[in-house]
């Protein structure tokens, strides 16, 4: 058997996996009082919110794929839209040619809270105060954050003292930022749900509460405080003060939804993605654009292959995909196509951004799609919000905090599957702490995923009232002969459908475990990403040719890499990924679960 960081769990109760301990736990602690998986991810995802608040929040958004018992898989849809005063021309008329990173501009309507209440209401079991007691005790009690919470605020230090000062009051209490073995509390949030659950607990039945309080949300006290939020003049990365757009009406007149996957068959796989609104797509067409028989794991040959077939499909996002457009995905996903595109893979490194012309169609890329990124690769507190690369490597401090001050924040992952057979893989982020000031009536922020939209009419992701932003949030689920079998996904922004689809591969090709996938080892094996085409977040520079590898790669194929014109950054051995995965055997009904130790935070539960 092969050594793993950790094993794959088995069991027949029930599973989770996410990117923190308290979330995984407090979503089996439901599951262990009779609740499904749906309302253990509910549970977990909101204290996500809590111990993950640099990483994503309740005013965030959420996609996620689920597949209940017998029936069939559905994508729940929690990504806003752009409000009815976001337009182009308002936002050029602001001197802008692109949606700042921060600030109230960003903000795209909130959609995260509703899709929690959509899927609680529609297939949960629970009733609200059940599935928020946990969120509410650490936020009230407190908890002990881990050390990214810290190093994130801390990077932010001034903002939050001279601008932000709403989120110095819960972030830097007594002028100190938050530190492990310290209680993190979030009184104001807490205070919050207790409101919520207490004006809706005359509604009615669970159904009717749950109802009550997405109207709270909309148009109640919440509401009201998120529109005076963005009414605030604020300080955000084009360096001027900026209100931004959202109104009543936007937040009253927007739900989350549900809708079908796209899906695609690969060796005997049918991998299910939310649409061409995510970037879920691109996993489908890196897939598409495998030869029938691939290099073996790990080899120069190997990385090469994925690399050179990523670059193509995320070329044909940024030419394609877009809730702006009608996305010939049927062509972009056909076989004639990805074999012309295939041709173009060579022995060496493209510098090139090649979208393809699907269907005959000529693509067109916005202005800045080409810009080069001349900064170094990293997250800026500022700006971005997920990674880019690696995390720097060196002394311990050195995951948290580069030498220009960046962070490594990212976003969160959560998959649960239960006795029953009920699966979910979701991928909650946006409203990060350093992504707008906490609302101070709320305890939380608002969102920036505008900040992925263009500002140039006519293209498939340009900026546009009632739409969505095209996400980099991808969560996935995939069938064996069309039964559901493995949830899985990662943070990582733009690297997302890069680490899922090394993963699944792994997953397919590795050998078994105990009888099972082996999905813990899929996991721990060496990864790598590019950024070789446009970022999905500001400044949105693009780093032709670039690859970087974790240093357990090897020393060969990184040279070997290097020989074909690949410019690699070598990180840390444990840097690249934060996959989190739980699968189902539907001859067996056994149950498993894995997570990634990278960032040593990430857990999987159950038995």
């Amino acid at each position: 058997m092969q050594f793993t960081t950790r094993p794959t769990l088995q069991g027949t109760f029930g599973m989770v996996s996410s990117t923190h301990w308290l979330a995984s736990q407090s979503a089996m602690a439901v599951l262990e009082t009779g609740g499904n998986a749906y309302d253990a991810a509910v549970a977990g995802a909101f204290v996500l919110h809590v111990v993950e608040p640099h990483l994503n929040g309740p005013a965030g958004e959420v996609p996620a794929l689920l597949a209940p018992a017998g029936g069939e898989v559905r994508v729940l849809c929690g990504q806003g839209v752009a409000p009815a005063g976001a337009t182009v021309a308002h936002y050029r008329g602001l001197g802008l040619d692109l949606v700042p990173g921060t600030g109230p501009l960003a903000a795209a309507v909130p959609g995260a809270f509703d899709a929690w209440m959509l899927l609680l209401r529609d297939h949960g079991t629970k009733p609200l105060a059940d599935v928020l007691a946990h969120a509410i005790g650490y936020a009230e009690d407190g908890h002990a954050p881990v050390e990214k919470v810290g190093a994130t605020v801390e990077s932010v230090r001034a903002l939050f003292e001279t601008e932000w000062t709403s989120s110095a009051d819960v972030y830097l209490r007594d002028g100190r930022s938050p530190r492990p073995g310290e209680l993190l509390r979030n009184p104001a949030l807490a205070a919050t749900w207790r409101r919520l659950l207490a004006e809706v607990a005359g509604a009615g039945d669970r159904e009717a509460q749950i109802e009550a309080a997405r109207e709270v949300w909309r148009s109640g006290f919440i509401a009201d405080a998120l529109v005076r939020q963005s009414g605030r003049p604020t300080l955000d990365t084009s360096g001027a003060h900026h209100t931004g757009t959202l109104t009543a009406a936007d937040l009253a007149g927007w739900s989350a939804h549900y809708e079908a996957p796209v899906t695609y068959d690969w060796n005997g796989w049918t991998v299910c993605k939310a649409g061409p609104w995510s970037q879920g797509p691109a996993l489908l067409q890196q897939l598409a654009l495998l030869p029938d028989e691939l290099p073996a794991p790990g080899t120069v040959a190997h990385v090469h292959l994925l690399v050179e077939g990523c670059k193509l499909a995320m070329a044909d996002r940024e030419a394609w995909y877009g809730d702006a457009a009608d996305v010939p995905l049927g062509d972009l996903l056909s076989a004639p196509y990805n074999a012309a595109r295939r041709a173009l893979v060579e022995a060496t490194a493209s510098r090139a951004l090649r979208p393809g012309s699907p269907g005959g169609r000529v693509p067109r890329l916005a202005e800045h799609a080409r810009v080069v990124a001349v900064d170094r690769p990293g997250f800026d507190p500022m700006g971005a919000g997920e990674p880019t690369v690696a995390e720097f490597p060196g002394d311990p401090g050195a995951e948290m905090v580069g030498p220009d001050g960046a962070t490594r924040g990212d976003t969160c992952h959560l998959a649960v599957v239960d006795r029953w057979g009920n699966m979910i893989a979701a991928t909650p982020s946006g409203g990060w702490l350093q992504s707008n000031p906490v609302v101070p009536e709320l305890g939380f922020p608002l969102g920036t995923r505008l900040q992925m939209a263009w500002l140039e009419e006519g293209l498939p992701n340009s900026l546009t009232p009632g739409r969505r932003p095209r996400t980099t949030l991808t969560p996935s689920l995939a069938l064996r002969d069309g039964v559901p079998v493995l949830a899985f996904g990662t943070p990582g922004g733009d690297q997302q459908d890069q680490w899922q689809l090394h993963f699944l591969l792994a997953v397919a090709l590795r050998g078994r475990v105990r009888g099972g996938l082996d999905l813990q080892g899929a996991i721990d094996a060496p990864n790598w990403h590019t950024d070789a085409f446009p970022s999905s977040f500001y400044p949105r520079g693009t780093r032709p040719g670039s690859l970087t590898v974790e240093a357990r790669i090897g020393a060969d194929v990184i040279e070997e890499l290097r020989r074909r014109g690949h410019d690699v950054t070598v990180g840390d051995p444990w840097s690249e990924g934060r996959l989190c995965a739980v699968a189902r055997d539907p001859r067996t009904g056994v149950l498993s679960a894995a997570a990634n130790a990278r960032g040593m935070q990430g857990y999987a539960v159950g038995r």
